[in-house]
């Protein structure tokens, strides 16, 4: 080609890209101004998100609070059952020593006062002895070692109590070792 038909030729238009174009159109909204309303709309939509959050923080510090009180009071109580367990053999030498006893004698009545003394501490606790002489036969509470044919008694009746057991609040610390009738 010589230089008459380049300058008589037209001038070819490239296309523009589409993202030049993209980059123009949001250039275009990035530059204009939001309205008051929109400032406002805005500014409540996250006073909203704000006040959500604060919301769902304060339940989850309450539930917190609660599980750890929860877990407070059922470790103290493992822990006093624990200690009532190893004092129960100690109350059941004192009902012996009792029991054997010559009720005229000084040493016994001493023996007699400690044992009223320890067993009103216990149950000041809240320990409670599980009643089992003519109950029906519970496995949760009792403890059968024997069985005995005894037509007076009706069917799985506690004919007689070996041990007795004990509760703190509402767990079992020890079942009552029982001999039941059939």
């Amino acid at each position: 080609m010589n230089e008459e038909e380049i300058k008589t030729q037209e001038p070819v238009e490239e296309p523009v890209p589409e993202e030049v174009v993209e980059s123009a159109q949001t250039e275009e909204t990035e530059t204009k101004e939001p309205t008051p309303e929109e400032l406002i709309q805005a500014a409540e939509q996250k006073a909203s998100d704000f006040e959500d959050k604060w919301k769902r923080s304060m339940a989850e510090f309450d539930n917190f609070r609660k599980r750890t009180t929860k877990e407070k009071e059922q470790s103290f109580d493992r822990g006093a059952k624990d200690v009532v367990e190893k004092m129960l053999p100690i109350l059941d030498n004192f009902e012996r020593a009792v029991a054997g006893a010559d009720p005229e004698d000084a040493f016994a009545q001493g023996i007699q006062m400690i044992y009223k003394q320890f067993k009103s501490a216990l149950e000041d606790l809240g320990v409670t002895e599980i009643e089992a002489l003519g109950q029906t036969f519970d496995p949760n509470l009792h403890y059968a070692v024997s069985h005995v044919e005894n037509e007076e008694l009706g069917e799985s009746t506690v004919a007689a109590v070996f041990q007795k057991g004990y509760k703190y609040k509402d767990t079992v610390v020890r079942c009552s070792m029982v001999q039941v009738a059939n």
